[in-house]
């Protein structure tokens, strides 16, 4: 029988989880954790997104997405605006205080994946990088 560490799933499992640990360790100061700092991630890479396109791309649910809106916004860190596309609908969008928080928190994400990867060299790190980036791009939709 094959031990725990043979199995790929589990490994990529254990290093999430640590990952998130070490992360939110990290963000505990400012009273927010990786799914807050996900979705602000996403948002600087967008104009805005409505809650629902924000559930699908972070893989969160619906219902999670609006605590986490809700939090940002008490912060100042986001906020939802009418849709451009639609009067109906509102959009989530980053604030400039939300753009300098991950200014900010740039370092602290070096220092977790540092830590994390520590056994590994420079041209590992991005190979690992380069093929998890593949994996992610079809098998996350």
């Amino acid at each position: 029988m094959r031990g725990l560490h043979a199995d790929t799933g589990y490994l990529l499992y254990r290093l999430g989880l640590r990952s998130g640990q070490l992360f939110n360790a990290s963000l505990q100061e400012s009273g927010l954790r990786l799914r807050h700092y996900a979705l602000l991630r996403f948002l600087a890479t967008s104009e805005g997104a409505p809650q629902r396109e924000l559930s699908t791309s972070l893989g969160y649910d619906p219902s999670a997405i609006v605590g986490l809106v809700d939090d940002l916004e008490r912060l100042g860190f986001a906020e939802r605006r009418p849709s451009p596309d639609d009067r109906r609908s509102r959009i989530v969008v980053l604030t400039e205080a939300g753009r300098v928080f991950l200014r900010d928190t740039d370092e602290a994400g070096s220092r977790v994946a540092g830590e994390l990867l520590r056994p590994l060299d420079t041209e590992e790190r991005d190979v690992l990088h380069a093929l998890l980036l593949r994996v992610a791009e079809s098998g996350l939709g």
